[in-house]
């Protein structure tokens, strides 16, 4: 357990500590009366309220398109429903840089949209809504529906037997049960959106800007850094308390639920009104999530002889200094570094969790893995640039920042994959062996590793995908001659010209096959069929 929690304290806790400690220590004293004065602030106190407001509206349309979604994966059995969990989950594991390309290409200048009526919705609050909708809508019809398929639906016949209509019968019984998982998915959308940053420094413009937006403007445009702590701290609280409720819903679900086996309970559909749902999810997927993906893929070919792609291959001399296809390799190479450290603390955090004498300090740790996820990783970047500069961490010179920054995110995705077989793993067994004279590590080798290999894997195919997509880090402290995909998405897009614009279409559309073809890898490797994450 030291290690994960020095790895989190050193690369976490130490940088984000010193920025805000930077922001609100002035000339020797502390200014705690900034927290006043930034309120204080018209354009401040818009950001605010466009930040909670567009989370807010993201998150019930999440719910209101993803929630028939969730009924039909979790009831309905029909052809090709393997296939389509990988298409709707597709987009949960894109960069946000790639979100805010595809939508762009679809609803912005010279998008799908305006080539067809002139409409441009890249300015509008319905682009980014739409955008999250877009990111979040596997994460309602994975997390509800995987609950709702192990519901046994023999309580809500029985309530049927009794005389309750359909209707009534969902909302007493099933409605109920459901509520816990509804909720841990809602929170978890609203956490997203809250902390949006990639899709709306993309589609927002200078209109509109949420909490990490502005943080990030504050901090590379203004350098305003008293302002940017401010704000770092007021999204802290705000995620602080998200997550509190979200381990709360969690906990309720698993502990008031009977659950049976998920192959159970999914029939062929029956009727005309089950007929018509499954038709308009269909429609839904294929409008919402397919059509802005293959108007992101048309776009990127939309020159003679795949020009933009073939201009990937030379610099500029301005954009870049390197070809912008040399982006590719970087992205690889730190995505893979950046997976190794991830499984391995990961790993190591998830063992000293799993184990039935962890104590209460051990479990806190457990809530503390998921706040890289909400804390603004703009924060984090600036904080590498400030604290990892003098020895012995003098590393701001150093490559290895960017997989440093990327296992941040990748590691709790990978104790929450290894988390619950851990737990899982019979302790007898561990004894049997220990009692035969095997030492700590023959058990791990020989007990633990076989049962958790393919949790591993998937650990280290959703570490890798995320590394491949983090942006709001890696946009700070990527070296010019180094940068990542996302990083060179952004860069592309900023720049004016047809040629920018298809270049940043190509690279999106590259990332996007990589991160595609690594979510197929996973699925073939889940360790379970119950729909969750």
């Amino acid at each position: 357990m030291a290690l994960p929690v020095a790895f989190f304290a050193v690369f976490f806790a130490y940088p984000v500590a010193a920025i805000v400690a930077r922001g609100l220590h002035v000339d020797g004293t502390w200014r705690f009366g900034r927290l006043a004065d930034v309120l204080a602030q018209p354009d401040i106190r818009h950001v605010l309220w466009f930040t909670t407001w567009q989370a807010l509206a993201s998150t019930a349309l999440t719910l209101l398109v993803a929630l028939p979604g969730a009924y039909v994966f979790a009831r309905l059995d029909f052809p090709g429903k393997d296939v389509l969990r990988a298409v709707v989950t597709v987009p949960f594991v894109l960069p946000t840089v790639v979100v805010g390309t595809a939508f762009l290409a679809l609803v912005g200048r010279g998008g799908l949209l305006d080539d067809l009526w002139g409409l441009r919705l890249d300015t509008t609050v319905w682009a980014i809504l739409l955008a999250h909708v877009f990111f979040n809508y596997a994460v309602v019809v994975r997390t509800v529906g995987g609950l709702w398929a192990q519901l046994d639906p023999r309580q809500e016949e029985a309530a049927r037997m009794l005389g309750a209509s359909r209707l009534a019968a969902w909302r007493r019984v099933t409605l109920p049960a459901l509520g816990p998982a509804v909720a841990a998915a809602a929170l978890m959308v609203f956490l997203f959106t809250f902390t949006s940053f990639g899709v709306v420094q993309i589609l927002g413009g200078p209109t509109f800007s949420t909490l990490e937006v502005e943080i990030y403007r504050q901090t590379s445009e203004i350098f305003d850094l008293s302002t940017a702590a401010v704000l770092t701290l007021l999204q802290f609280a705000a995620v602080g308390a998200i997550l509190v409720l979200h381990a709360w819903t969690v906990r309720r679900r698993e502990s008031a639920l009977r659950l049976v086996d998920a192959s159970l309970t999914a029939r062929r559909p029956r009727g005309a009104a089950q007929w018509a749902l499954l038709g308009a999810v269909l429609a839904t997927v294929a409008v919402l999530l397919v059509l802005p993906l293959a108007v992101l893929v048309q776009r990127s070919v939309d020159a003679p002889r795949f020009a933009y792609y073939r201009a990937l291959a030379h610099d500029d001399g301005g954009t870049f200094l390197v070809a912008p296809i040399d982006a590719i390799g970087n992205s690889l190479r730190y995505a893979a570094v950046a997976t190794v450290i991830a499984v391995l603390i990961g790993s190591l955090a998830a063992a000293a969790l799993a184990r039935r004498d962890a104590g209460r300090l051990v479990r806190a740790f457990d809530a503390l893995l998921m706040l890289p996820l909400g804390v603004s990783a703009v924060t984090v970047g600036f904080g590498f640039l400030i604290t990892l500069d003098r020895p012995p961490l003098d590393l701001r010179g150093s490559w290895i920042l960017v997989p440093l920054a990327q296992a941040l995110v990748g590691a709790p995705f990978v104790v929450r994959t290894m988390l619950p077989v851990l737990r899982a793993v019979d302790e007898r067994l561990r004894e049997a062996a220990a009692v035969l004279g095997a030492s700590p590590w023959r058990v791990w080798r020989e007990v633990d590793l076989p049962i958790v290999r393919r949790a591993l894997l998937v650990a280290a195919g959703f570490a890798f995908a995320v590394s491949l997509g983090e942006f709001g880090a890696t946009v700070f402290i990527a070296r010019p001659d180094n940068p990542t995909l996302p990083v060179a998405v952004a860069r592309l897009l900023g720049r004016p010209g047809d040629l920018n614009y298809g270049q940043a279409m190509a690279l999106s559309t590259i990332l996007m096959v990589v991160c595609a073809v690594a979510l197929l890898v996973l699925e073939r490797l889940r360790t379970d069929r119950t729909g969750e994450f």
